[in-house]
Order: structure tokens, then C-alpha cells, then sequence
């Protein structure tokens, strides 16, 4: 009987401790506001130093700063609407403020899925806050996720993700693309709230494999019945093989758009950065943060960036934010007095106190 009973008690025990345990990780699961504060004051950029790139043509629209580090210079990929369409570009820059266009990276085709579509945003840039920014090669290239369609117009048509690659990163020489989408709302196992259209996606390594697998991408789509733009998962092992991940969206308000997610890894948490519209007057930029690149708690305080100039007084959104040599860069797409270019904030005042 004393034995039945000392192992019930340790039975109990066991179960007190995973109790326990479970209840640590369900708490961790959600980021406390006094740490959400803390990454406020850590990534807050209340300086505008105003437009940093726009096309020389005025009728043609810039847009989506991806930015990395290669042999101590900076490259930007950046999208240009044209009328037609998306083609991705690359440009270069020593310093962070000022930027030469080099040429195009994915451009029009024809009678393939994605002709008229192209917009690319380069996969697998470090995540670490103030790091090396570098991209990694994965099987000895580098990719590229891309929004694509072969409807002419503005984000129109049905729009979904392709992947391209490049053995060279910082030449402006046309990327592989492939034949077929990686995701499309047209997929059988597409979920309710982005069996519409797919924008904007974003591919990091996870080498903690929080989900189970080294390649994790976010995505911002729409639904047929959720007609407004939230944050989605999707988890890969080869970088060309995808499945989506989770239920519902990771971010979503239910209306408006919450998009264009980039992520950053500080201390023990994950920064996403994205942008919200329509959801409150406008355009803005965001923040959420995760200890598992899966349970988001989303910032309730005053946005990153909002319109405030004539350059962005209509929308102020799409983030790439680094910090560099303890200066917070953030660069965003403008839209107002000067068309859709891209400008940047920054946690301290450059014009007062030049680099």
C-alpha cells in the first residue's frame, strides 16, 4: 500500500512540474508590455530625413526597400511600377543615405504565369538587430521570393509567390525564376483568408526550428470572404517545397491590411515589422513581437511612423528597418507631394549630427 501510495504522490509530482512547465510556456507565448516598451525605445525612429530614392521618372512609382550588406556595401532591391507592371531593381550604396540605381533583376516575360508580375524581395538576409545585414546562400545561390501575375496593371489579376535565383547578389543581372508559383490562392489547401490573391512575402532561416523546419516565410493575403490583408505562415525544408502553417493568420485585424512583415531577432524576441492601413485613417508602420516566430504580441502604442510630411502625407508604410553603428534606419515607402518614393527615419537626427 505505501509503495501504491508513493507512486501516485510521484505520478502527482511529475504532473505538478508539467504543469507548470506548460503553464511557463503558455505565458511565454505572450510578450509583456513592459518588454514591448523596452523594444519601443530600441527600435523608435522619430527623426524624417526625407526621400532617400525615387525614379527619375516622375510616372513611375518606387517601392519595397529590401536592404543587405555585401563586401562593405550596401544593396537595396526595390520595385518599380511602370504602368505595366512589377519589375524588381538593384541599387547601391557606402552609406545608407545615398543610392545608385545598377539595373534590373526580374523583368517582364512573356506567356508565363508571372509576365507582367515581378516584384522580388530577397530570402534568407541575417535577422540578427545590428548585425552584418549579409545574405546567405542556401545550395550555393541566392533566392528570391516574388510576388508574380501575368495580369498587366497594378496589383491586378490574380497574384501569387514564385521563387527565382542568382549565383551573384550585387550584379544587376536577370535571376532564374521558375515555372511554376511556390503558393496561390488557387490551391487546394489555401485557407479561408488567402484564397483570393497573395502580396508581398518574406523568407528567413529559423535555426531554432521553432516550427520544425530551417525556412519559414510570411505573407500578407486576401480572402474571398475576408476581403482585407492579414500576416501568414508558410514553412519550407528545401526553400522550393512550401506548406502553409497554422489555421489563421499570425496578424490580422479583421479589416484593412496588415502587411509586408520583416522580421529581426533581439535578445530572445523577434521584431516584426509591418505595416497596417485602412484599419485607422491612413498609412503606418507597426511592430509586434514573438519569442517563437509563431505566437505574435502585436504593439498597442503610437505608431513607428505615421504621415507627417508632405513627401509621405498620404501613406507612410512598407518597412526595412537595421540598426547600424547605433543608429536605427528606417526605410519606408512615401507617398504624397513627390509620388511614391522611399524615404527613411532614423533614431537620431543625421541632419543635425551627420555621420
Amino acid at each position: 500500500m505505501k509503495k501504491i501510495f508513493l507512486n501516485v504522490a510521484v505520478v502527482l509530482s511529475i504532473m505538478s512540474l508539467s504543469g507548470c512547465n506548460q503553464t511557463s510556456t503558455s505565458l511565454n507565448k505572450v510578450v509583456s508590455q513592459e518588454e514591448m516598451e523596452k523594444v519601443y525605445h530600441e527600435i523608435k525612429t522619430p527623426f524624417k530625413y526625407g526621400v532617400i530614392f525615387q525614379h527619375p521618372d516622375t510616372t513611375k512609382m518606387v517601392d519595397s526597400p529590401t536592404i543587405f550588406r555585401n563586401n562593405n556595401t550596401w544593396y537595396m532591391t526595390y520595385i518599380v511600377f511602370d504602368g505595366q507592371g512589377y519589375e524588381t531593381w538593384l541599387a547601391e550604396s557606402n552609406d545608407l543615405l545615398n543610392w545608385e540605381s545598377k539595373g534590373k533583376l526580374l523583368s517582364f516575360t512573356e506567356n508565363t504565369w508571372d509576365a507582367n508580375q515581378k516584384a522580388g524581395y530577397v530570402s534568407l538576409v541575417n535577422t540578427d538587430w545590428g548585425s552584418d545585414y549579409a545574405v546567405e546562400k542556401y545550395k550555393n545561390k541566392y533566392w528570391m521570393t516574388y510576388l508574380g501575375g501575368n495580369t498587366a496593371g497594378y496589383e491586378s489579376g490574380t497574384l501569387k509567390i514564385g521563387m527565382a535565383n542568382s549565383s551573384t547578389l550585387t550584379k544587376a543581372e536577370l535571376w532564374q525564376t521558375n515555372d511554376v508559383p511556390l503558393l496561390s490562392p488557387e490551391d487546394k489547401d489555401a485557407r479561408w483568408f488567402e484564397n483570393k490573391t497573395i502580396y508581398k512575402s518574406l523568407v528567413i532561416r529559423d535555426k531554432e526550428r521553432h516550427t520544425g523546419h530551417p525556412f519559414v516565410m510570411y505573407y500578407n493575403s486576401k480572402g474571398d470572404t475576408a476581403d482585407y490583408e492579414s500576416i501568414a505562415m508558410a514553412v519550407s525544408d528545401d526553400m522550393i517545397t512550401w506548406k502553409r502553417f497554422g489555421k489563421d493568420p499570425v496578424i490580422t485585424k479583421g479589416k484593412g491590411i496588415c502587411g509586408d512583415a520583416q522580421i529581426a531577432r533581439y535578445n530572445d524576441l523577434y521584431i516584426m515589422f509591418y505595416f497596417g492601413a485602412f484599419w485607422k485613417p491612413g498609412a503606418f508602420e507597426r511592430f509586434a513581437c514573438s519569442y517563437d516566430l509563431i505566437n505574435w504580441t502585436d504593439w498597442g502604442g503610437e505608431d513607428l511612423i505615421a504621415p507627417s510630411e508632405k513627401f509621405d502625407e498620404q501613406y507612410a508604410h512598407k518597412p526595412w528597418v537595421i540598426m547600424w553603428k547605433g543608429v536605427v534606419y528606417h526605410f519606408y515607402n512615401a507617398v504624397g507631394d513627390r509620388g511614391r518614393v522611399i524615404a527613411l527615419a532614423t533614431s537620431k537626427d543625421l541632419k543635425k549630427q551627420p555621420l
